[in-house]
């Protein structure tokens, strides 16, 4: 087999080995790759294509025809043109599990710093606020208890559930708008309708994927059937966000705060509203970055691999 990996650094940037894979054939592997033509070029007449962000096109199917597995190093799968895949025999594997526990610890940790603006407090004792305080402590903000608060859970899967775990721990009320309603859901949380989510959560966090259907779910009209200072949370995808709408309801005053780890741009673009918006908490899309979520998402597409070469596909999201 010829193996080529994309975008090597997306999921490695230099703490993990790729040496797994190369049980499998000749591994070439291109730490990042910009452009279709790149892709094109790289790919030649490899077999197997490993990406994480990079786009595979219809013009990328036609021009490589050598291509019989494509794996993503991810969970989502929109970058890849599955229905072309299909049309061509090619299954598209993902990785849909790996950073259940590292994406909803990093959703507490978004609420707590909301809560708490640790960062902030920090930064103000290391500048001498403390030494030169005439108080024995003081804060900066106000602060806030997560428990006998309302959490409100966009999408209920494996990720939201893992969420709402956590927040009971912190004596929070878990209301869970899903698709999908499953027992171990209803043993968390309480299934609710949209309306109910929004007009009763103190904190609404999304965990659900990108859509036609979901694009800009937070928009003026979602945002203005939500609580006065509500506070929101969004680990999953940018494009859930109207992020216009979001940085006037944070500048209003309609959310007291927004906590996100992800934007509709990526890298985020230099124009976007959300970074002159107040109490708005942006990280750049890490809360699936710990080493040993990232070590369990390569495991699996060595095993995605693998089970396409025994011809017992798994993971497979084009069928």
């Amino acid at each position: 087999m010829k193996i080529v990996i994309l975008d090597a650094s997306a999921l490695n940037p230099g703490d993990m080995s790729y040496d797994c894979i190369r049980q499998f054939g000749d591994v070439t592997l291109y730490q990042k790759t910009d452009t279709e033509a790149q892709a094109i070029e790289r790919i030649g007449d490899s077999q197997i294509v490993l990406v994480n962000k990079v786009p595979i096109t219809r013009r990328i199917l036609d021009a490589c025809p050598n291509i019989r597995l494509i794996c993503i190093q991810a969970t989502g799968y929109n970058i890849v043109d599955c229905d072309a895949c299909d049309a061509r025999g090619i299954p598209v594997t993902n990785v849909p599990s790996y950073g259940t526990a590292a994406v909803a610890q990093f959703t507490l940790a978004l609420m707590l710093e909301t809560c708490h603006q640790i960062g902030l407090h920090n930064t103000s004792v290391h500048q001498g606020d403390w030494i030169r305080s005439d108080r024995f402590c003081y804060w900066l903000t106000p602060q806030m208890e997560l428990a006998g608060k309302t959490l409100g859970i966009y999408g209920f899967g494996r990720i939201g559930r893992a969420v709402g775990q956590l927040a009971k721990a912190f004596g929070m009320r878990v209301l869970a708008y899903s698709r999908s309603q499953y027992p171990e859901g209803r043993e968390i949380g309480e299934y609710v309708d949209l309306d109910t989510l929004l007009r009763e959560s103190d904190f609404l966090s999304l965990h659900c994927p990108q859509t036609p259907q979901t694009e800009k779910l937070i928009n003026r009209e979602t945002l203005a059937m939500m609580k006065d200072g509500a506070i929101l949370i969004n680990t999953a995808r940018g494009g859930l966000l109207d992020e216009e709408a979001v940085a006037q309801a944070l500048v209003s005053g309609k959310l007291r705060a927004a906590a996100l780890d992800v934007v509709s741009q990526e890298p985020m673009a230099e124009g976007n509203p959300l970074l002159s918006a107040p109490n708005c908490i942006i990280t750049p899309h890490i809360a699936w970055a710990p080493l040993e979520s990232r070590q369990r998402l390569l495991d699996c597409v060595v095993e995605n691999i693998r089970c396409f070469l025994d011809g017992k596909p798994q993971n497979v999201v084009n069928l």
